[in-house]
């Protein structure tokens, strides 16, 4: 457990670049105050104890890895939405084009795929299920299900390549 006063001390002189580290990987200023935050109430629980020398790295490591979680629990949709869409006259264009593009590849899926192919690729990419999930549902190998999406995947992009 880290004192508050050494926390107070680390907060006051890398909040700002952890901050800005986190805005710059997630494009969202309340996201990123949260994972800073996260970061420093686990830095206050934690037994770890880290050297003067590096906490500045391990501060930055520890935003960055945060950053990464977050973003690989978003949905697909979610992070076509938070990267693309712009409040200008063109921005909602093309998040418009970018909602027509996903429902042409869900299109394009239900004529190419077959079963068990569609379903998984249903499962993963509308319901937003993780494989170990998708798994369970149709109780087969999560290796399985892998090759199958990937295979679905890889139809798709075939589709699409000149």
């Amino acid at each position: 457990m880290t004192d508050k006063a050494t926390l107070k001390q680390f907060f006051i002189q890398y909040y700002s670049e952890m901050n800005h580290l986190a805005r710059t990987l997630l494009y969202d200023d309340e996201e990123a105050e949260d994972v800073v935050e996260d970061v420093f109430l686990r830095l206050m629980e934690q037994t770890v104890e880290v050297s003067p020398d590096k906490i500045r790295s391990y501060l930055l490591r520890s935003v960055h890895n945060g950053c990464m979680n977050r973003i690989r629990q978003k949905s697909v949709r979610e992070q076509f939405q938070n990267l693309y869409c712009t409040e200008t006259l063109a921005g909602e264009r093309y998040a418009a084009d970018v909602r027509l593009n996903y429902e042409n590849v869900c299109d394009l899926a239900d004529h190419c795929l077959t079963e068990p192919h569609l379903s998984i690729f249903r499962l993963r990419f509308e319901e937003s299920m993780k494989l170990k999930e998708i798994a369970s549902e149709l109780d087969m190998n999560l290796k399985t299900v892998y090759k199958y999406l990937s295979q679905a995947i890889q139809t798709l992009q075939n589709h699409y390549r000149p």
